[in-house]
């Protein structure tokens, strides 16, 4: 009897535990996936500037090959 009680606390101790790691895994996951996404918006957002940057200083190298300073 003493060692069926025994195993019993053994299992559910085990069982425990690997719920536990499983919950911690999906957390990590989870934690992993929002961090790409949150990285992935600012490289587009980045990319969006860079991109207006080169916008307007090409309109600026027109601008000078025109004569139209705004001084």
């Amino acid at each position: 009897m003493k060692k069926l009680v025994l195993s019993m606390m053994l299992f559910g101790l085990l069982i425990g535990t690997t719920a536990c790691r499983e919950s911690t895994g999906e957390k990590a996951e989870d934690a992993i996936e929002s961090a790409a996404e949150d990285t992935e918006d600012n490289l587009e957002q980045v990319g969006d500037e860079i991109e207006q940057i080169g916008d307007n200083v090409d309109e600026e190298i027109n601008d000078e090959q025109t004569g139209a300073d705004d001084n």
